[in-house]
């Protein structure tokens, strides 16, 4: 009975044993703490170093650094502990991919996280591609640049307008994506020098390969041509000119004129928007209907057409004046002429004042006998900016063809443009010498209105209804005082008003 309990027991603890001796095994053959460290980025052709570290094991250690698919670059050994292996590497194109390090020591072993070595291959040969190319486009359309490498990776792309570098905010209608500069609705603006860097960084280290410039021409559209004519005249015959010019558009462009629809000639203007083109012009003649034409790559445009007759002056000529007023005043500041004519294609207008001629242009080394004054409209208005007695006259404008000028003028009626001076004798308003405020006077001017012949017994002040003022309140300073009044000085009251009584002291009435 002894015997089969005994062999019970050693039955019941040999699994018992035998898990306790797994148990210890286990313990015993735990794997090393293994630490590989080493670089994710690598230029081609440097040198790295990888470095591998086990613990929690006495020396000697062995370390094997292995590559993808289990294949070993390099081993090391560490006798004395806490010395880690070192595994120099020289970088090329098949050293990229994922390394791990493996650690041995006292019968154990340990595997290191991997790391992922990317080789970074520098940008070279960089150039700019366009779309479209040649890089030439017109006002509002698109074109895209690309920098392009032929080898580089990890690439980053900078690009530079005129020398300056673009950002992504440059323009709502400029966009940096990837190798790709992308310009929208293009215009004028845009022209100029592009060039791209290429360019990749490995911790503090930058390579980059620079482009050449490529010059990005923007043309604009050319607007419809415009046509005008003129004539000269040579001993005695005549000649005439055609000129056609459109206000924009980029050069070359190519200018034809047409007469009756049949092309009379064609220029190329290579520098300018404008072409001249010799006709047959006979005054008094109709010599056709001309129209020009431009054209250029993309456009072909006509201009409106123009009767090539020249009317020689004749008819009535006449001069209209209008007088111009200061907001603030019911006298005439200045006055327009116009001297308008009946007919007559190429006029060339002179004016007289008081029978003599006034020059048409400055620098005349005589004597002006009439200082403020301007002519425009190719001398068709007379301005008068300032009316006083020295404007006050007779004027009048002439006409005759300007291709001709030992040709007839014909001649304006004279117009009187008159500015009549009135002197206000207020010394009865005045003591002999006022120096107080209260001793001023002031000048008030009204013309009677039809129906009332003289002011309220009270003033001007009332009943302003009975009158038409002309000017107002002015200070009177001296014992007279000069009024100037335009075309019609009749019927006019001036009264000194004294401030510190207020009533009428004197009034005259002009006739």
């Amino acid at each position: 009975m002894h015997s089969t309990a005994m062999k019970n027991l050693h039955s019941y603890l040999l699994p018992i044993l035998a898990l306790a001796s797994l148990v210890v095994k286990i313990r015993g053959s735990a794997s090393l703490h293994t630490v590989l460290t080493g670089p994710e980025l690598a230029y081609l052709g440097s040198r790295v170093t990888f470095r591998c570290l086990a613990s929690d094991s006495p020396p000697p250690f062995t370390y094997e650094l292995m590559r993808d698919g289990g294949v070993l670059i390099s081993t090391g050994r560490d006798d004395y502990g806490d010395v880690p292996a070192f595994f120099p590497l020289k970088v090329n194109a098949a050293s990229e991919g994922s390394y791990h390090c493996k650690a041995a020591a006292g019968g154990r072993t340990g595997v290191s996280k991997s790391i992922h070595l990317s080789v970074v291959t520098p940008a070279s040969n960089t150039r700019v591609i366009s779309e479209p190319f040649p890089p030439v486009a017109y006002e509002g359309s698109h074109v895209v640049l690309s920098c392009n490498v032929t080898r580089g990776s990890h690439l980053q792309y900078s690009w530079f307008f005129n020398r300056k570098e673009l950002t992504h905010s440059a323009s709502p209608f400029t966009h940096i994506t990837g190798n790709e500069l992308m310009l929208e609705n293009v215009t004028p603006e845009h022209a100029g020098n592009y060039y791209c860097m290429a360019w990749s960084q490995v911790h503090d280290i930058r390579r980059f390969s620079s482009s050449l410039e490529v010059l990005l021409t923007v043309k604009v559209y050319v607007s419809k041509p415009r046509i005008s004519f003129s004539i000269f005249k040579e001993g005695d015959s005549y000649r005439g000119n055609v000129t056609c010019w459109s206000t924009r558009g980029s050069p070359p462009v190519n200018f034809s004129l047409l007469l009756d629809d049949r092309e009379e000639g064609s220029v190329t203007a290579t520098e300018t928007l404008i072409a001249w083109f010799p006709v047959a012009l006979v005054p008094g003649t109709d010599m056709g209907v001309a129209r020009c034409q431009v054209k250029t790559d993309v456009q072909e445009l006509m201009s409106e057409p123009v009767t090539l007759e020249v009317v020689p002056v004749g008819g009535e000529v006449r001069v209209e004046v209008e007088y111009l007023y200061r907001f603030d005043s019911q006298l005439a500041a200045a006055a327009a002429l116009d001297c308008v004519i009946s007919r007559g294609t190429f006029p060339h207008i002179s004016w007289l004042f008081n029978d003599t001629v006034l020059p048409s242009h400055e620098g005349t080394q005589t004597q002006p006998i009439l200082s403020n004054y301007v002519l425009a409209s190719k001398s068709q208005t007379l301005v008068l900016v300032k009316l006083g007695p020295e404007e006050s006259g007779y004027y009048r404008c002439r006409v005759q063809n300007s291709y001709d000028e030992s040709g007839p003028w014909v001649e304006s009626a004279a117009v009187l443009v008159r500015v009549s001076v009135l002197v206000l004798m207020c010394s009865q308003c005045l003591r002999p010498h006022p120096s107080q405020e209260t001793d001023r006077m002031i000048v008030m001017m009204f013309r009677i209105r039809p129906g009332r012949s003289q002011f309220d017994s009270e003033g001007p002040a009332l009943h302003h209804s009975n009158v038409s003022p002309l000017l107002k309140y002015v200070n009177l300073t001296s014992a007279a005082m000069y009024v100037a009044l335009q075309n019609d000085a009749s019927n006019v009251t001036f009264m000194c008003y004294h401030v510190a009584y207020k009533k009428q002291v004197k009034h005259l009435v002009t006739e």
